[in-house]
């Protein structure tokens, strides 16, 4: 997954780790390590680091913890997670889809930010009525800090943050439509992204104080995702409505499993058809095999008017097909969640009625996008 690392898995959700998240994890244990040494001289070197150490896991819990809050309700709403992934911004859980309805969207996005306020008020009331102090006092206090800091951080209300899925799910409450929430909710992400951008530019050219530059790095960062949010939403928008068969290849590589191979020749290959590859069919039209043009090379051409294509046919290995009436959305995302480019495409009695090439995804979306001639 983009060079992260899977380090076992949470409630059996996969967990990873992007190599980023050791420099964070190094730097922020030598900062509160350094912190806690100066603020309590008594501690020797050692043990104050250990206490930085243990400062930044628990830190990086409290993301995690964030992360399972969005999760779990998710999975109530019975919406896989695929994986929960710690990188250099924070963490990212990963669902399998969308909520259905813009009321389970909001409880997603919104319990990340409940979770990081219940640490914060859980540590904050441990402190007080344990009576804590000294460096116990100073970790604590850092714990219900961050915490806070970041539900209020991700309740900014633009995307990819949760406070943009949050508003994303008002907007589609008002307006009955997902895609306009993800396009409102994403302009205020990149919006945000600017006035972050601004924030660290601004001070490094006037006055050349570079204090800000990690503001440069997360407005970076929300003007990326918030734009890909944006496009994936206007791609999502073309395709409803759609189905597999909207998408399926004129004139699909498909041969009766009774021609014979001078007919499949003919037909097929030497009427200059760039296929290298063809689906077969038995009389019923259900799919039973596959040939390829090096098949042919397996017979003698002489014998080839009396070999038919259910001898040389080899058997279909991959399970995949999907159904002429399937949303073409969610093909798509078949498509990339299995890095396929072709997909058979089967009637309700199984029945196949051609193949759905990714190409003809993208031309069917490059014909819905053109405008329409006067």
């Amino acid at each position: 997954m983009n060079g992260t690392i899977r380090v076992g898995n949470l409630f059996g959700i996969p967990f990873y780790i992007h190599p980023s998240w050791f420099l964070v994890l190094g730097l922020v244990t030598w900062s509160y390590s350094s912190g806690l040494g100066a603020q309590f001289p008594q501690l020797s070197a050692g043990l104050a680091l250990l206490l930085g150490l243990m400062t930044a896991l628990m830190l990086f819990a409290s993301v995690v913890a964030h992360e399972l809050g969005h999760s779990f309700v998710a999975l109530g709403q019975g919406i896989d997670v695929k994986s929960i992934t710690l990188f250099i911004f924070g963490g990212l859980a990963s669902l399998e889809k969308e909520s259905k309805t813009p009321g389970e969207a909001f409880w997603v996005a919104i319990a990340g930010p409940m979770v990081s306020l219940l640490l914060c008020g859980i540590v904050t009331a441990i402190g007080v009525t344990t009576s804590a102090s000294g460096p116990l006092a100073a970790i604590l206090g850092v714990l219900a800090s961050v915490n806070l800091a970041l539900a209020l951080f991700n309740l900014i209300p633009g995307l990819p943050l949760d406070g943009g899925n949050i508003l994303k799910a008002l907007v589609w409450k008002i307006t009955g439509n997902p895609y306009k929430g993800v396009t409102f909710a994403s302009r205020v992400g990149q919006i945000f992204g600017w006035v972050a951008i601004l924030s660290g530019v601004v001070p490094l050219l006037l006055f050349g104080n570079a204090g800000n530059f990690w503001n440069l790095l997360i407005g970076f960062f929300l003007l990326q995702n918030a734009g890909n949010s944006a496009q994936f939403a206007r791609v999502q928008e073309k395709l409803t409505g759609l189905t597999a068969e909207d998408a399926v290849t004129y004139d699909s590589p498909i041969v009766s499993a009774n021609s014979t191979l001078r007919e499949f020749a003919d037909e097929r290959v030497i009427s200059g058809q760039n296929w290298h590859r063809f689906l077969v069919t038995d009389d019923d039209g259900q799919l039973v095999g596959a040939i390829t043009i090096d098949n042919l090379r397996t017979i003698p051409i002489a014998l080839w008017s009396e070999t038919q294509v259910k001898e040389v046919m080899r058997p279909i290995t991959e399970s995949t097909t999907v159904q002429s009436d399937q949303p073409l959305l969610e093909v798509m995302q078949l498509l990339e969640q299995q890095k396929l480019s072709v997909l058979p495409v089967i009637r309700e009695n199984g029945v196949l009625i051609g193949i759905l090439e990714k190409a003809a995804i993208i031309q069917l979306l490059q014909n819905r996008t053109q405008p329409n001639p006067a």
